[in-house]
């Protein structure tokens, strides 16, 4: 655990948290090495089947109507009255194919995103694992792998499908004897919940979940000036390149123009090159139709005369290039007839290949949570400045200069992405508007953690961001592309309105290694520890007696809680010094307390202090959880107990560090040493 990136987060870890650790220090979740959903070990469960000569039935996924839906597909709608889960060896009997091109019934988003992982066969492989087959020791069962907020996880599934009228009833493939793709729709479900939490989306997500990419999307009507860079960069980074024409209604949809282009069809770009065409430099792409037909009859088409003027060697070299389905088109006449571009932006881990130029990736998870760190955006500067802030240092630039820009620029891709929105819709809860904001800083050594602070409202009020995301908007994910002098920036995702709980990850695909440091909310600080010593009733006593005389006698019961008496006979440690830091820090510098009460919003304004320690959101959410009432307050007697635990805390920590490096390991076992050093420390 780092104490320079996050504090040492084993002040608020749980099991969970630990065993998380643990699995990211084995490799687990990595795209070789796919984290089990749910705990479901596909191969164990395979062989069991096999050796019992049994079918799988998935428990956590079972073939009834909670799997469909809660609402339109909940089990009083009429849309599910009918539904009867089949196998597809009852309805045909064939190998989970993975090869082709295969075109599917519909237009949702979901199936365009499936459909384009036929264009790469690596990443299809990757998502659809091999030797799997209805005939070859077949048990009913089947994998699919998806990345899910920073990690790859292995979703296990029976085969038992739903079928109205014999017919299978969501995605399914014009050949009637190929299920790998409707096998591969209920794994996504029941990683989301249900069908219907699939509804409604976007084409990147989906893509996103199959690569662990980052996209971007560009209007080609308002592309940027150098866009014709950023697609020969994004292919030689080995991204995943999609366009589109849009249609204005759904009679237009894979209509075919006088040119052979099909409308609302979801065609690759393979390739960009520049030519020289009668002494003129030609900027041209390459596209590829998925169907393998219908090729664009424009200029640079097959058998064009624009190919007559070029170097033969080089009109020879780029015909190689060209399988069935793919042509070339000039990159002018690519952004007339064509509305969109998408460019799916791959990890380095995803990369098979040693020979594209690698993203370097940082990342970040976060949380929003109301009253602590949910700030909103700039349009409420009370509370913007307790977002999660993250720092990052960009010191190379990047090889070329493309842009006009007259000094050295590092190139980065900013993804923000709230986590686990689908699963919660059957809750009632929808996507947040969220975005962010990056602003230049000079970060200067604080106490004993250089740069490790929480910029406060001041800097804000004072400094503009250097760059953002375009709008605060309801989608899973938004990102950027910009291009920055080097330097230190921080990062500051948020929702638009405040106090909305959410989690997220913040992603930054950068083209050279960059630094970085996450910074959450100081929330509490550590005191330095004296000799005295005072039991329970003493500490009473001097409270009541020091408080009665100030305006804040209000603040101490008549006598302390059980829970400040059982911490004071238990530690025999509580300091009067630091009882008295507690009490003049946390009220007189509070001008807006009411009955002795004060907000875990309130905590955050007064209690920064040069200490040493910061504290992560998570602490702080524990603290909330802990210690505060229902309406975000925390009372003294409280207050007074939670400082001691950090406190001790924080000893232990010091005791296991023992190399001093900021850096504590901990294996499942010597975790059951910690709250045993909890007592020890407090009895030395």
């Amino acid at each position: 655990y780092h104490i320079g990136d996050i504090s040492p987060r084993f002040c608020g870890c749980s099991a969970l948290q630990l065993c998380q650790e643990r699995a990211a220090a084995e490799g687990l979740g990595s795209c070789n090495k796919a984290l089990s959903y749910l705990g479901q070990d596909y191969e164990a469960l395979r062989q069991k089947c096999l050796q019992t000569g049994t079918l799988f039935k998935d428990e956590e996924f079972p073939a009834c109507p909670s799997a469909l839906g809660y609402q339109d597909l909940g089990p009083y709608s009429f849309k599910t009255q009918g539904i009867v889960w089949k196998r597809p060896t009852t309805l045909f009997i064939n190998k989970l194919s993975h090869c082709g091109s295969c075109v599917f019934a519909g237009d949702c988003w979901l199936l365009a995103a499936i459909a384009s992982l036929t264009l790469n066969p690596d990443v299809l492989h990757r998502v659809v694992p091999e030797a799997q087959s209805f005939q070859e020791d077949y048990a009913g069962i089947f994998h699919f792998q998806f990345w899910q907020y920073g990690e790859w996880v292995d979703v296990v599934v029976d085969d038992r499908l739903p079928t109205k009228n014999g017919e299978l009833l969501f995605v399914h493939s014009e050949e009637g004897n190929e299920f790998w793709s409707a096998l591969l729709e209920k794994a996504y479900a029941k990683l989301n919940g249900s069908y219907e939490a699939l509804a409604g989306g976007s084409t990147i997500e989906g893509f996103e979940d199959f690569t662990g990419g980052i996209s971007e999307s560009y209007d080609l009507r308002r592309a940027p000036a150098n866009l014709y860079q950023i697609v020969q960069k994004a292919l030689r980074a080995g991204s995943l390149l999609g366009c589109s024409i849009d249609v204005t209604r759904a009679a237009e949809t894979e209509a075919i123009t006088s040119l052979k282009l099909v409308k609302g069809h979801a065609y690759s770009v393979t390739a960009a090159e520049e030519v020289y065409y009668r002494g003129q430099p030609e900027k041209l792409v390459r596209l590829r139709n998925p169907w393998g037909e219908v090729e664009w009859t424009g200029a640079w088409s097959d058998n064009a005369p624009e190919w007559n003027y070029i170097d033969p060697k080089q009109k020879q070299a780029l015909d190689k290039q060209v399988d069935d389905g793919e042509f070339w088109m000039a990159f002018s006449d690519f952004q007339r007839q064509f509305t969109r571009l998408e460019i799916c932006n791959l990890t380095p881990d995803t990369q098979t290949s040693n020979q594209v130029n690698k993203w370097d990736l940082t990342m970040f998870s976060g949380q929003w949570i109301r009253g602590s760190t949910a700030g909103g955006c700039q349009n409420y500067p009370a509370t913007y400045w307790i977002n999660p802030q993250f720092k990052i240092r960009l010191d190379e630039p990047d090889d070329d200069h493309e842009g006009g820009l007259n000094e050295p620029c590092c190139t980065i891709l900013v993804g923000l992405m709230q986590k686990n929105r689908r699963r919660q819709k059957r809750m009632g809860e929808g996507l947040l508007s969220i975005g962010y904001s990056l602003y230049q800083v000079q970060f200067v050594p604080h106490c004993r953690q250089s740069g490790n602070i929480h910029l406060n409202r001041a800097f804000f009020t004072r400094n503009q961001p250097v760059a953002r995301s375009e709008t605060y908007i309801n989608l899973r994910e938004v990102s950027s592309r910009f291009k920055l002098p080097k330097g230190e920036y921080l990062i500051v995702p948020s929702t638009f309105e405040p106090y909305k709980n959410g989690e997220f990850c913040l992603r930054i695909f950068s083209e050279k290694k960059s630094a970085s440091n996450a910074f959450y909310l100081n929330i509490l600080n550590m005191f330095s520890v004296q000799d005295c010593e005072v039991t329970a009733t003493e500490l009473q006593t001097i409270l009541n007696r020091v408080l009665a005389k100030s305006k804040y006698h209000y603040l101490i019961h008549a006598e302390c809680s059980s829970e400040v008496r059982a911490e004071m006979m238990r530690h025999k440690v509580v300091l009067w010094s630091t009882i008295d830091t507690y009490t003049s820090i946390s009220h007189p510098r509070i001008s807006h307390m009411k009955d002795g009460l004060v907000t875990a919003m309130s905590m955050i304004c007064v209690l920064p202090m040069p200490s040493g320690f910061v504290l992560n959101n998570q602490v702080q959410q524990s603290i909330a959880i802990r210690y505060a009432c229902s309406k975000m307050t925390i009372d003294f007697d409280g207050f007074v107990a939670c400082m001691i635990r950090l406190e001790t805390l924080f000893k232990v920590f010091h005791l296991l560090d023992k190399e001093k490096s900021g850096v504590v390991r901990l294996s499942l076992a010597e975790v059951r040493l910690v709250r045993l050093m909890y007592y020890v420390v407090n009895l030395q």
